[in-house]
């Protein structure tokens, strides 16, 4: 069984972006600046966007953070993000998700310009997506992506089956891995909530990719032998026993699963690595273009 280990892969990325953005300087570049937006103080949230400016700096980006409280004004956010579209030292922006309830999470990723969106999540980069077109990719599925690049795992004319219909993992997740590229060419299943018969059509995965936020959810009986398992799922689960008070579980029951898969990603320490990973090769992206335009 080969674990799919996020630090290795996500390490070995960076370490490639690093590189590159040394050349940049080096030969009187700025470097690529990526601004992120935090709304509220969701603990969640806080982490990962700590998260996403500790590997900034690590590969010698600018970042900068931008803080409004739980309950800043709809247009005040937007006018925000209309001032950073219009910052040429910008290229990318991020607002994280999930935002409070009286602002709209939609108005807000279509304010955000199409050519700085390296969450990948407005809608003409979805269109882009579908067409086969050159896009921001949504980071979670772009970091899957280069994990199976990086492990060399073989998908084409394989049988996919990913569990979770999203915007934001799910269905892209499902384009890419049926799009004719060097880590794609499967037969894609999407299963959901809706699905009668989502246990027989995960058996039948040589890929399983399991993204609808159940801990625990995908157990040994549900998974063929030889399976390459990827976990999204990233839930804190209450536990007295850990130091924080949580843990951090899966959409898998790993050690179950473990047993019968070929290849599969830990919680913590796989695909959440990977979506950084995903995130900064955007950033770098949307630089270059900002550049050469």
């Amino acid at each position: 069984m080969i674990l799919l280990d996020g630090k290795v892969a996500s390490a070995a990325v960076k370490e490639s972006i690093k590189q590159e953005t040394a050349v940049l300087l080096a030969n009187g570049k700025r470097a690529p600046h990526l601004a992120a937006i935090l709304v509220g103080n969701n603990g969640a949230s806080e982490t990962y966007v700590a998260s996403k400016v500790k590997n900034c700096e690590e590969v010698g980006f600018v970042s900068s953070l931008i803080r409004f409280d739980s309950e800043v004004e709809e247009v005040t956010l937007l006018n925000q993000i209309i001032k950073l579209n219009n910052d040429a030292s910008i290229d990318g922006i991020l607002v994280q998700l999930p935002l409070p309830k009286h602002i709209s999470e939609a108005k807000v990723i279509e304010t955000i310009s199409p050519d700085k969106d390296v969450d990948g999540f407005h809608p003409i980069n979805a269109g882009k997506l579908v067409q086969g077109l050159p896009s921001f990719i949504p980071a979670t599925p772009y970091g899957i992506m280069l994990m199976l690049e990086h492990y060399n795992i073989q998908t084409k004319g394989k049988h996919a089956v990913v569990i979770g219909r999203s915007n934001i993992v799910g269905r892209p997740m499902s384009i890419l891995l049926s799009s004719n590229l060097p880590y794609g060419n499967c037969t894609v299943t999407i299963c959901h909530s809706h699905t009668p018969n989502l246990n027989e059509l995960c058996l039948q995965g040589d890929i399983v990719v399991a993204a609808l936020g159940r801990p625990g959810f995908v157990k040994a009986e549900m998974v063929k032998d030889g399976a390459v398992i990827i976990d999204v799922g990233i839930t804190r689960v209450t536990d007295e026993t850990a130091k924080k008070g949580f843990r951090i579980k899966g959409d898998v029951a790993f050690e179950e699963v473990a047993a019968k898969a070929a290849a599969i990603t830990p919680v913590p320490g796989g695909v959440g690595l990977m979506t950084i990973a995903g995130l900064l090769k955007n950033t770098l992206q949307a630089y270059q273009a900002s550049i050469e335009g």
